[in-house]
């Protein structure tokens, strides 16, 4: 416990000194998960700087107050609203998203400005269909750039929404998804250069669910017993404003469910399935539902799991997603069940209960014909792999980067170069380091598979196709991916925001 606090302290002290001794820091009780929090100044960064990353910061002093007390399961769960394209051909569907400031009630009786894609804090949610091509049209009525990535997509360089492919303030840009790729739980978020940590923070993301016949098939719970949830944390003061500090893990003490603090979500006695996304920039969540109840999970990352998974809890990093499914038919109704995140921040070894969600069960409506089969997707045996790569994220407290093997991102320098059609292992490490910070890898344009962790096979949870890996203080975790079709460059990087953002990024380039 004492290196996790120490670990506060120094990055505690790291704000303060970006600071040039404007940034006053204080010690205040209950925040965090289960620990004191850090009450700091509210630091606004040079966009061209970001933190130490390159060039100069400039901070505005001013006190953080305690967000205001929010009564827990006191407002619904609201689901994402799902956006109708513009218009359709045989084989494409098009749509238009703007993104712009707007206010949103985030606590009860506050009005918060949001950055977000259709004016909301959740975007709307895209529904693709496997092999019918998408194409949105992204327009930036944001006062800086933005760029738009669809996280965990099979898509060409051009976009891919690569951080200097920017739509500047007043411009549009068009993507092009094709969705050549299995059915999946897709999101799409900011990726602008220097922007994308405080643009994802203040509400650009949003569901990009792919579906296809074969999964269809399956009869998984579906159409309003399908809900897509969105994990984030946030820093909220006095007046229900958001607040945007760097490296700010302890100081975003509220946690969001789809934009609100802790609904409550009416469920019926039969099977749900819930899309569960970690969008928030640092921290991991730990679900787990009532008495650690069990539930079944038949997802990650890249889709379907070969089988269900019977688990007790589901553990997220920043970027990661799962699909559970919960029968509340064992319950009787009027039984109230809460989803509660006990990751504590301060030591993940001593869990807490942070409330998440709560689901109250009423009596079911009509027959429930969902079901779920014992075989869900056929995952055929990796290729050969023809080369090994190591890839260090580390973290030096003494210069405090955040890097990638030694390096601090350049979008002009391609550290891999790697033949289309070639299969790689990626060995991650996070090194034991004085101060343990937990760190992950998202690896664009491919999905892998989990070959071991500090040399053991993963479990049934994560046995699928993934696109973003934890890599806990002294891991070391074998990843193999194939890098089909697709020419140019693409980023692999931390999804722990606040350390890609400070530099822990970097590019590989597919050739022919």
């Amino acid at each position: 416990m004492s290196r996790l606090l120490s670990r506060r302290n120094v990055l505690g002290a790291w704000v303060a000194a970006t600071a040039a001794g404007t940034v006053r820091l204080a010690t205040a009780g209950g925040g965090g998960d289960g620990g004191a929090s850090l009450a700091s100044a509210s630091v606004s960064t040079d966009h061209a700087a970001h933190l130490g990353h390159s060039g100069t910061v400039e901070t505005v002093a001013n006190e953080v107050t305690a967000a205001p007390p929010v009564t827990p399961f006191s407002v619904p769960l609201p689901v994402p609203p799902t956006l109708a394209p513009t218009s359709t051909t045989a084989d494409t569907d098009f749509y238009e998203i703007t993104s712009r400031t707007a206010a949103e009630e985030i606590l009860p009786g506050f009005s918060t400005e949001i950055h977000g894609y259709g004016g909301s804090y959740i975007g709307p949610t895209i529904k693709a269909k496997v092999g019918r091509r998408v194409v949105v049209r992204h327009t930036n009525q944001l006062p800086h750039p933005t760029a738009v990535h669809l996280h965990g997509a099979h898509v060409p360089a051009s976009s891919d929404g690569f951080p200097t492919d920017v739509i500047d303030t007043g411009a549009t840009k068009t993507y092009e998804y094709p969705n050549n790729q299995p059915a999946a739980t897709l999101w799409y978020h900011d990726h602008a250069h220097h922007h994308e940590t405080e643009n994802i923070y203040r509400g650009l993301h949003g569901f990009y669910l792919l579906e296809d016949p074969a999964e269809a098939a399956l009869n998984l719970p579906s159409g309003e017993f399908d809900i897509p949830v969105l994990l984030s944390d946030a820093n909220i003061d006095a007046d229900g404003q958001l607040v945007f500090i760097s490296l700010d893990e302890y100081g975003r003490t509220t946690l969001l469910t789809n934009g609100r603090p802790a609904p409550y979500f009416q469920v019926q006695a039969r099977r749900y399935r819930f899309r569960f996304l970690n969008a928030s920039n640092m921290r991991v969540f730990n679900l787990v539902l009532g008495r650690q109840e069990r539930f079944t999970q038949i997802a990650g990352d890249g889709g379907l799991l070969p089988a269900p998974a019977t688990v007790d809890k589901v553990l997220l990093s920043a970027g990661e997603r799962a699909e559970i499914v919960i029968d509340f038919s064992r319950y009787a109704p009027g039984t109230q069940l809460v989803l509660n995140n006990t990751r504590n921040l301060n030591d993940p070894s001593r869990p807490v209960a942070l409330p998440v969600l709560r689901f109250d069960v009423v009596a079911r409506v009509g027959q429930d014909t969902s079901a779920v089969p014992a075989t869900l997707r056929a995952h055929p045996p990796l290729p050969a792999a023809t080369r090994v790569r190591d890839v260090v994220l580390s973290y030096h407290t003494a210069a405090f980067p955040f890097a990638i093997n030694g390096m601090l991102f350049d979008p002009n320098r391609v550290d891999y170069t790697i033949r289309r059609g070639s299969t790689e292992i990626w060995r991650i490490t996070n090194p034991v380091t004085p101060v343990a910070v937990y760190h992950n890898l998202h690896l664009h344009l491919v999905q892998f598979r989990i070959l071991d962790r500090n040399g053991v096979p993963p479990g049934p949870a994560e046995s699928g196709w993934k696109d973003t890996v934890f890599v806990a203080p002294g891991e070391t975790v074998r990843i193999q991916a194939t890098f089909t079709e697709y020419l140019g460059k693409y980023l692999y990087h931390c999804h722990v925001q606040d350390h890609a953002g400070t530099g822990m990024m970097a590019l590989f380039e597919t050739v022919a």
